[in-house]
C-alpha cells in the first residue's frame, strides 16, 4: 500500500523487520521502554506466550521512504480480552446481547504489561498520524469491530485525538525519588502513621527471618531464573489460571534482554522462598535529561510470611532504587494499596475507535461519565496523601 508518499507493509511478525532499525526508531520516542524493544516482542513470540494459538495474532505495520523507516508499530488482532488491563469487558457484552460480534478486535498494546510507553514509533508527528490511519484502514479491511491503543504516550494520544479516537483514562501508583539519602530519609517525609505502618510490616518480615539478596543482569544465574519462574507459575496457579509467560520468554530475556531485569529473592535459613523480578530502563526525557525508572512486574512465594509480598515488591525496590539513584518506581496496574507504601496516583490514557457508528456514540458517552468519575477519585486519593502536609 502506499499513503501520503509512504509506502505502507503490513507483515505477520517482528522478525521481517531487523532489530537494529526498530530500536533505532524506539530510542527516538519521548517515552521508550525495555517492553518495545524488539528482543521483548520477539521473545512474547517466539516462546509461544502471545501469538495466534494464544488469541494474539500480530500485524507489524510500518511506513517508509525508500530504505528509510519512518513509522512502525506492532498491532495485535484478537478473539480476547485477557491480558490488556484496560478493561472492555461490558463493550463486548453489549455487543453481543445486540445480535454483534465484538471480536475479533485490535490491540496497540504490549501483551501482558500495563506499562505506560510509545506505541506508535515515528520519526515526527506527521508520520505518526500518517501511522495511525494506516492501522485504522487495515482494521477497516480486516472488518474488526474496534481498535485499542493502551498505556499510549502523549505523542501516541495526540496522533489519536487528531484522528478522532475516543480518550479514556485509568490510575496507577507510581513513586518518585526525590533525592533521598536513603530508606529512613525516605520515611522521614511521611506522616506518622504512615511511617509506623511500613516499619512494623518491615520490621514482621525481619522477625520471621527473612533475608533478600539480589542480582541484576547477567548476575542473575540460570538457577535463579528457575526458581523466580516457580514463584511466578505458582502465583498464577494459586489464583486458577495458568501464566501469561512461559518459562522460555524469562530464557530468551536472559540471552538478549538481561541488562533490562532486576531480581530480588528472598532466602530464609538459607533457601529461597520468594522472589520479585524488576525491569529497568534508563533513557532521556523529552527535555533531554536522563531518567532511570524501574518497573514492578512480578513476584511469588513458595511459603507464606506476613507482609512478604509488601516488601518484595515495594520496600526492597525502593531501597535499591534510592541506592542506585534511580528516579522512578511504576508499580503496575490498580492497587490503592500502593499508596499506603507511597506510591502516587497519577492518570494512564488509552485511545480507542469502534467501527459501529451507534456503539461509538454510547461508548463516547460512557467514557464522559467516566472521565468525571476517574478525576473525582483522583482528587480524593490525592487529599489523601501518605506525605507529611506541607
Amino acid at each position: 500500500m502506499s499513503s501520503n508518499d509512504y509506502l505502507i507493509r503490513v507483515q505477520d511478525s517482528l522478525a521481517a523487520l531487523p532489530e537494529s532499525l526498530w530500536d533505532g526508531l524506539l530510542a527516538q520516542q519521548a517515552q521508550p521502554t525495555p517492553f518495545l524493544r524488539h528482543a521483548y516482542l520477539m521473545a512474547l513470540e517466539d516462546s509461544g506466550s502471545a501469538v495466534p494459538a494464544t488469541g494474539w495474532l500480530p500485524q507489524v505495520i510500518s511506513l517508509w521512504h525508500g530504505d528509510a523507516l519512518q513509522a512502525a508499530c506492532v498491532l495485535y488482532v484478537k478473539n480476547h480480552s485477557y491480558g490488556e488491563y484496560v478493561f472492555d469487558w461490558a463493550w463486548a457484552q453489549a455487543y453481543q446481547q445486540h445480535g454483534l460480534n465484538y471480536y475479533p478486535k485490535a490491540v496497540l498494546a504490549v501483551p501482558f504489561t500495563p506499562v505506560p510507553g510509545a506505541r506508535l514509533l515515528a520519526v515526527d508527528a506527521a508520520a505518526r498520524e500518517a501511522l495511525l490511519g494506516a492501522v485504522l484502514t487495515h482494521c477497516e479491511k480486516l472488518q474488526l469491530s474496534s481498535l485499542h491503543l493502551l498505556f499510549g504516550s502523549q505523542d501516541d494520544l495526540q496522533a489519536c485525538a487528531a484522528l478522532g479516537l475516543m480518550q479514556r483514562h485509568t490510575v496507577q501508583f507510581h513513586w518518585d525519588n526525590q533525592a533521598y539519602r536513603d530508606f529512613d530519609d525516605f520515611l522521614s517525609q511521611l506522616n506518622q502513621e504512615k511511617r509506623k505502618k511500613i516499619r512494623q510490616e518491615r520490621r514482621k518480615v525481619e522477625q520471621a527471618g527473612v533475608r533478600f539478596r539480589w542480582a541484576q543482569g547477567s548476575d542473575i544465574s540460570e538457577a535463579d531464573w528457575d526458581f523466580f519462574y516457580r514463584c511466578y507459575e505458582r502465583t498464577y496457579l494459586e489464583h486458577g489460571n495458568p501464566p501469561y509467560l512461559s518459562r522460555a520468554f524469562f530464557a530468551a530475556q536472559a540471552l538478549h534482554q538481561s541488562e533490562s531485569w532486576l531480581l530480588f529473592i528472598a532466602e530464609r535459613d538459607g533457601q529461597a522462598m520468594a522472589s520479585s523480578l524488576i525491569a529497568l530502563q534508563t533513557a532521556s526525557d523529552a527535555q533531554g535529561r536522563l531518567v532511570r525508572t524501574a518497573y514492578g512486574r512480578y513476584w511469588g512465594a513458595l511459603e507464606r510470611v506476613d507482609c512478604l509480598h509488601f516488601e518484595a515488591c515495594y520496600y526492597q525496590p525502593l531501597a535499591w532504587c534510592i541506592a542506585q539513584g534511580y528516579d522512578r518506581f511504576e508499580g503496575g496496574a490498580q492497587g490503592e494499596h500502593k499508596m499506603a507504601r507511597a506510591l502516587m496516583p497519577v492518570n494512564t490514557h488509552s485511545a480507542h475507535w469502534l467501527a459501529h457508528p451507534a456503539f461509538a456514540d454510547a461508548v463516547q458517552r460512557f467514557l464522559e461519565r467516566e472521565g468525571e468519575g476517574i478525576q473525582n477519585y483522583l482528587e480524593d486519593l490525592r487529599a489523601h496523601s501518605p506525605f507529611k502536609a506541607g
